[in-house]
């Protein structure tokens, strides 16, 4: 669980965070300008990610991360943090988003995405489209105009398109189209094949009692843990304002149309032996600065968890909800997996709820297991395939009273039960991001302080 502590000049909230690397002064004649800041995690699906492309995921979790610090730096909100991080990693042609993604039985892609604003709790989704090569900005267009309020004659705005319906609405607001073969990688394009032969030599060989057998074994093969690198983002900006979002292009050799959300293991805690029945949750705990004396010092504790698609759907691929009077902390959560067991489960939302508690690591572990592993919803699936990233903040009590201070402190988590999961964190006071890639181990791990 991470905790990071901001600290700003409320009188100037694009006033920018101190790097806690530098121990450098500045000047007080020549004060720098101020910028705004936050925090952003990513991560490049919940799957499988081969070690030999290793270095490209953690590098475009990398790129991510530092477009969305960018925009946040810039006093973008936490929407549009998350927005670019999105269309860094869906530009990228190792991630099954935009780019690249997986094609699908008629040998086309189709890509789903959503994104949500904690603030207004608006959201916006695309299923099945074709032809955009950067579908969350579809996404986040149906969330932009949905915030302006009724069309003529009293029309709701939708937040929700499909197919050619969804592709022309993007073109009608000025997105660029893409040709489908121009999306398509030399990888993509060669699994496509390699999957086609493979299904043409299985349906050959069926026959009588095997036709069924092969066809259960057939589908679990393309439902199997290498094609869900669904991509996400959560970010927090430095008003406290959360915000979520997650694009996939699907399945392999899925049917036209469909539409997603985009075992045993253990479980590594701080101090303490744990035994995990269901996924391991990774954790980091991080303070960037001393919050009654205004300074940052670079001392960091972490605590690595060695482990331990339903893009579109709403409260299946992701969820962003600012704190209210109801809710003491803001909550953000993307999701990577199996769609169709994202969506029966709801699992985003389910987490963000689970995240009021007030032990994250405790909560999380348990929505896993009862929300998702255990769901009677999930009860006749051999294997349930996801993955989480989500962020929680709120004030921090242990700020100093003064006016001139604000403390925002941020934690975030992520656990999945897929044989990997790739992710990348950074504030706005880091020079570099973070990248890692977590590979899920059967040993009980203990770490102690």
């Amino acid at each position: 669980m991470e905790d990071l502590i901001y600290s700003a000049d409320k009188q100037q909230p694009s006033s920018p965070l101190t790097n806690p690397w530098s121990k450098k002064k500045e000047s007080s004649k020549s004060p720098k300008p101020k910028l705004g800041g936050g925090f952003v995690l990513v991560h490049a699906g919940a799957g499988y990610h081969s070690e030999s492309k290793a270095k490209e995921y953690k590098l475009v979790c990398k790129r991510a991360c530092q477009r969305a610090v960018d925009q946040l730096k810039a006093g973008a909100l936490a929407v549009e943090a998350v927005a670019a991080a999105l269309i860094e990693l869906e530009d990228s042609p190792f991630t099954n988003a935009g780019m690249g993604s997986n094609l699908n039985l008629a040998g086309e892609i189709e890509c789903d995405a959503s994104i949500m604003d904690g603030k207004s709790l608006h959201y916006g989704a695309v299923g099945a489209i074709s032809g955009i090569k950067n579908p969350v900005l579809v996404a986040n267009r149906l969330l932009s105009e949905a915030q302006r309020g009724k069309l003529s004659a009293g029309r709701i705005p939708p937040c929700f398109l499909v197919g050619r319906g969804a592709q022309d609405w993007a073109v009608n607001h000025g997105i660029s189209p893409c040709p489908s073969e121009k999306m398509a990688t030399k990888f993509s394009l060669s699994a496509y094949k390699r999957n086609k032969r493979k299904m043409e030599l299985a349906e050959k060989m069926d026959t009588g009692h095997n036709q069924g057998k092969k066809r259960r074994q057939s589908s679990e093969n393309e439902n199997g843990s290498g094609c869900l690198d669904t991509v996400g983002a959560v970010v927090v900006d430095l008003e406290g304002n959360v915000a979520a979002a997650v694009s996939s292009g699907g399945l392999a050799m899925k049917h036209p149309g469909r539409v997603g959300q985009t075992m045993i293991r253990k479980l590594l805690k701080r101090s303490c032996r744990v035994e995990c029945p269901a996924a391991a949750i990774n954790s980091f705990v991080s303070l960037l600065m001393k919050p009654k004396t205004k300074e940052f010092f670079p001392s960091c504790v972490e605590l690595i968890g060695y482990p331990h698609e339903n893009a579109a759907h709403y409260g299946c691929g992701c969820w962003a909800e600012n704190a209210c009077n109801m809710n003491p902390y803001s909550t953000a959560v993307s999701t990577s997996g199996c769609g169709e067991h994202l969506i029966r489960t709801m699992l985003a939302r389910e987490c963000s709820a689970a995240m009021q508690s007030e032990d994250a690591h405790q909560a999380l572990l348990e929505a896993m297991q009862n929300k998702f592993i255990s769901s009677p919803f999930l009860a006749n699936e051999d294997r349930v395939l996801g993955g989480v990233i989500v962020l929680r903040c709120c004030r921090c009590l242990e700020a100093p009273p003064s006016q001139n201070i604000q403390g925002l402190l941020v934690e975030f988590l992520w656990s999945h039960t897929t044989e990997s999961m790739c992710v990348g964190y950074m504030s706005a006071q880091d020079s570099r991001a973070k990248g890692w890639r977590h590979i899920l181990c059967s040993s009980v791990l203990q770490v102690s302080n």
